[in-house]
């Protein structure tokens, strides 16, 4: 399930096993994620699904449903 594989994803990109995350959720809400970090969760985000996102894809992402709907993208079949 696209949810439980992203959340997995950010868990090790943020270190923490215990991080629930949700569609509204964005880098405000979770205090590890700066600019590096963004850069790392997006690697691991395409190394995982298989996708290799465009940079004004990736400038537009506003929050994790956005991301999850670009990964939809490439992945339709995990809609």
């Amino acid at each position: 399930m696209l949810q439980d594989d992203l959340q997995a994803v950010f868990r090790k990109v943020f270190d923490d096993p215990a991080l629930v995350i949700t569609d509204d959720m964005s880098a405000a809400d979770i205090e590890k994620w700066d600019s590096l970090a963004h850069i790392n969760l997006i690697v691991e985000v395409e190394k995982f699904f298989g996708a290799r996102f465009k940079n004004a894809e990736m400038a537009r992402l506003q929050c994790i449903g956005d991301l999850k709907k670009l990964v939809i993208k490439y992945r339709p079949e995990l809609a």
